[in-house]
């Protein structure tokens, strides 16, 4: 009975670790954002993390004429990175990210992880 035991407990073990590993370490899709870099933080009570928006613009809207503008809000866990979007506030930059199928508290509030910046320039706003 008890080797029963042992061996339904440690299945369990099993499966949840499977299932944590899964939900927060697999690495859902890749991909690049664009757009001009809206804020840049550090913040936390107990972890700290980069918590960042890009606003991307130039999206068709449903209404005739309009422009909608999506967020992207992600997170940065790579201290050199963070360090170069710490200046880059209100300029455009490209962005390589991580999607993962959940948020864990010591990686940051989302579930996009920017792991490199492609490019930082300066934002264009329709002038010279």
């Amino acid at each position: 009975m008890r080797r029963f035991l042992f061996m339904v407990v440690g299945g369990v073990l099993v499966a949840l670790a499977l299932f944590f590993t899964y939900k927060y370490y697999f690495v859902f899709g890749r991909g690049v954002k664009a757009g001009e870099l809206n804020y840049f933080v550090e913040k936390g009570y107990v972890f700290k993390t980069y918590e960042g928006r890009l606003i991307q613009s130039g999206y068709r809207s449903k209404q005739p004429g309009a422009l909608q503008s999506n967020e992207f809000q992600f997170s940065v866990t790579d201290e050199r990175v963070a360090q170069r979007l710490m200046g880059a506030s209100g300029q455009f930059v490209e962005l390589h990210y991580k999607e993962y199928l959940g948020a864990i508290p010591w990686r940051g509030f989302s579930n996009f992880i920017v792991d490199s910046v492609i490019t930082i320039k300066e934002a264009n706003y329709g002038g010279n």
